[in-house]
């Protein structure tokens, strides 16, 4: 497929989960694509349904209480959505790999590293054990572990939190996936282990032709990563653009307030930190119009009553009745 051909293509995808208080939608009307070897981003504030938009793509809503309740999810022109679970377990791993939140807790703490990579690579590759461990070895030196024919046999607890998530990214990538999804791939590291994690998956990328899906709230890694980025909100995208056109002309006021609390260096000296007041709504009880109003210093009389919808070019789109201008 050519690398400018979109791979992934998701339209009007809602996701629901079953509460007791009622249905929450997590996901609502979502829509984007990915295109070949290129990395996408997707940010936004804890709990607005970047997560489970990911999880979502590799059918691992767990249901119940959730469930993909609409929409369309095509990879490579096969719509995933309503695939049955074997078919669907043929793709995870093979043609499209996650690494996952929490590589403290993702790996199973009761198998060894060989174990738990070699599993992955005789399910879609075939290899006996003896040639899947010599090839999760290979992945592991790779991902840059130091003596990976020790380390593969140590267990989790035995692994440095850095060292855990280049396991986590050799395990999405040992068998070579056209599509990478990775959710918040530096959470709990130091900043230089950050930048090692960050270099290393775009280094992989290269060397494996496929397409990055980055799932994070830290702006500053996807100035340093993404080619494009999706900003969600309660659910929705509420902006999308290339990421130097949403750095330098954000037009949505949720995408202006996360860029204005990026802490930086400053000629003058701010009494505090700028911040984007208010909370997020309960998901359960959403205002009637635009989700962000009540949290909005832009937000007039429609925006409390209509709900906006995308608006823009093939390039940008954005969802706001009052946008920022673009800068001159």
């Amino acid at each position: 497929m050519n690398d400018d051909g979109a791979i992934l293509e998701v339209r009007d995808l809602v996701v629901e989960f079953s509460t007791p208080q009622g249905v929450v939608r997590a996901v609502d009307g979502v829509s984007f694509e990915v295109r070949g070897n290129e990395t996408l981003g997707i940010v936004g504030e804890s709990g607005c349904g970047k997560t489970v938009t990911g999880l979502s793509l590799l059918g691992l809503i767990p249901s119940p209480p959730g469930r993909i309740a609409g929409g369309s999810i095509r990879f490579e022109g096969r719509e995933l959505v309503g695939l049955e679970e074997d078919e669907l377990r043929s793709i995870r791993g093979a043609d499209i790999s996650m690494i996952f939140q929490e590589p403290m807790t993702a790996l199973n703490p009761v198998f060894t590293v060989a174990s738990q990579m070699s599993d992955v690579l005789m399910r879609h590759k075939g290899l006996t054990r003896a040639q899947a461990r010599s090839a999760a070895i290979e992945m592991l030196a790779k991902v840059g572990i130091p003596a990976p024919q020790k380390r593969v046999d140590e267990y989790p607890h035995q692994l440095s939190g850095g060292m855990r998530q280049r396991v986590m990214i050799g395990m999405a990538l040992s068998c070579g996936p056209r599509l990478l999804i990775a959710d918040e791939p530096t959470t709990a590291l130091d900043v230089t282990t950050q930048a090692q994690v960050l270099e290393l998956i775009n280094d992989l990328q290269q060397e494996f032709h496929m397409a990055v899906i980055l799932v994070t709230h830290d702006l500053g890694v996807v100035a340093e990563t993404c080619r494009r980025a999706l900003v969600m909100y309660c659910g929705k995208i509420v902006e999308q653009a290339p990421v130097e056109q949403l750095f330098s002309n954000p037009r949505h006021p949720y995408t202006h307030g996360l860029l204005a609390s990026i802490p930086r260096i400053r000629p003058d000296k701010l009494r505090r930190l700028p911040t984007i007041e208010g909370r997020v709504p309960d998901l359960l009880h959403l205002p009637p119009g635009c989700r962000f109003a009540d949290r909005c210093e832009r937000a007039g009389t429609e925006c409390r009553a209509t709900e906006p919808v995308l608006t823009g070019d093939d390039a940008a789109t954005y969802a706001c009745f009052h946008p920022w201008e673009p800068a001159a």
